[in-house]
């Protein structure tokens, strides 16, 4: 099952966010202006099935389709979160391990 648009628009948010992209450079990348990204973000306007297309099919963006279109996270497969995303910016990044190895 599909999640809403109004969620599809919170997650392309927060998606750029953790890709460290401003509204303007993901507008670009996905060749839309920069007051839809802005609408998309405050939610004055639904994220359409047209820029889903374009952000799944985007190189930088294909690791969160799952995510994106189901909530859901394969790992092992390269599908997760953005706040599992190494490049991620969110607050939800893991510390590194105090544990020793060897």
């Amino acid at each position: 099952m599909m999640t809403s648009s109004r969620s599809h628009a919170k997650k392309l948010r927060d998606m750029r966010i953790a890709e460290g992209i401003t509204q303007a450079d993901f507008a670009k990348m996905m060749e839309i202006g920069l007051g839809t990204v802005r609408n998309y973000e405050s939610g004055q306007r639904e994220a359409g099935m047209g820029i889903i297309d374009k952000v799944v099919n985007h190189p930088r963006f294909t690791k969160y389709t799952l995510w994106l279109m189901t909530d859901k996270t394969a790992p092992a497969a390269g599908q997760i979160a953005p706040s599992l995303s190494p490049d991620g910016q969110g607050d939800k990044k893991s510390s590194p391990s105090t544990q020793k190895v060897g």
